[in-house]
């Protein structure tokens, strides 16, 4: 690392120096995993998820998978405390494939944690076992707390899963787990940027939205810090995961319509007529009359 970027990333405050990582340029970091990969912030919310009171963040042995080798399926973030390794990661649209995408990482770390043991020998591998938890700040409605599990995902049903993974995702969107925020100050200021963000590009183009958001931020002492040091690629990576949930969120919208299409078309070839189904798919009867000419 540069002087330039070391020095970027120190801030005296009541004479503690705080540091925050430089993103790596290499990927499309998160803000999320920019303001947690402060490994005491990352304490932080390690302490508010899991209810425990570690002062050190020396504590933490950070592992997120950085080599360019995983860079298509980077985590987030992980890191090991008290022999256990945490998993997190920050979701803004929800999808039921999650639970085996953290598999993938963590065969992914187990590799890294374990480059150097001899795993044909008859000495036990000691591994730490895994904590896997999402933090979903997406528009999309969902509980406070939900449990997602890999055996959702298997093709048959059977009576004991030989391979189970468990993810916990938690809504960190503001008016969420507020257990959960007031135990960690940093979460709560993210849950009221992004919301406020949502609301301001309800109005205006995204670019100005987060203009707006940053500086109403930084007067109202949320996020104040971060904000100020990293202003510049705050805006770049708010306005990039605004933009990649919408694109998102409008293919699953033409996902979904492409699918009424095909339903209206073969309810058509069993002989009813534009108005039932219409009531059917739940759509117009125009709608389905415009999509029945096209198909014909």
């Amino acid at each position: 690392m540069s002087r330039k970027q070391k020095k970027q990333g120190r801030k005296k405050q009541g004479g503690e120096k705080k540091m925050y990582p430089v993103p790596n340029r290499n990927y499309k970091s998160s803000l999320f995993t920019m303001l947690f990969s402060n490994k005491k912030e990352l304490l932080g919310l390690y302490n508010a998820v899991s209810g425990k009171q570690y002062k050190d963040p020396g504590a933490l042995r950070v592992n997120t998978l950085e080599n360019a080798i995983y860079m298509a399926i980077k985590n987030d973030l992980s890191f090991v405390i008290d022999s256990q390794l945490s998993l997190y990661e920050h979701q803004s649209t929800y999808s039921p494939n999650l639970p085996l995408r953290m598999l993938l990482y963590l065969a992914d770390l187990y590799a890294d944690l374990t480059q150097n043991e001899n795993l044909y020998g008859r000495k036990k591998v000691k591994l730490p076992p895994p904590r896997f938890i999402i933090f979903y700040n997406g528009e999309e409605a969902q509980p406070d707390r939900r449990i997602l599990k890999l055996s959702d995902l298997y093709e048959v049903e059977e009576e004991e899963h030989k391979l189970e993974l468990e993810a916990v995702m938690l809504n960190i969107n503001a008016g969420h787990n507020p257990e959960l925020m007031k135990s960690c100050r940093t979460l709560a200021d993210y849950a009221r940027y992004t919301a406020r963000i949502r609301r301001h590009a309800a109005e205006m183009p995204i670019e100005e939205a987060v203009e707006r958001t940053i500086t109403e931020c930084i007067r109202e002492g949320i996020l104040e810090e971060f904000l100020r040091k990293y202003r510049a690629e705050a805006k770049r990576m708010s306005i990039y995961e605004y933009d990649q949930a919408r694109h998102i969120r409008q293919e699953r919208e033409e996902a979904r319509k492409e699918e009424k299409k095909n339903i209206a078309v073969n309810l058509a070839r069993m002989g009813m007529t534009a108005e039932q189904i219409a009531k059917a798919v739940e759509e117009e009867s125009a709608v389905v009359e415009k999509w029945l000419t096209e198909r014909s």
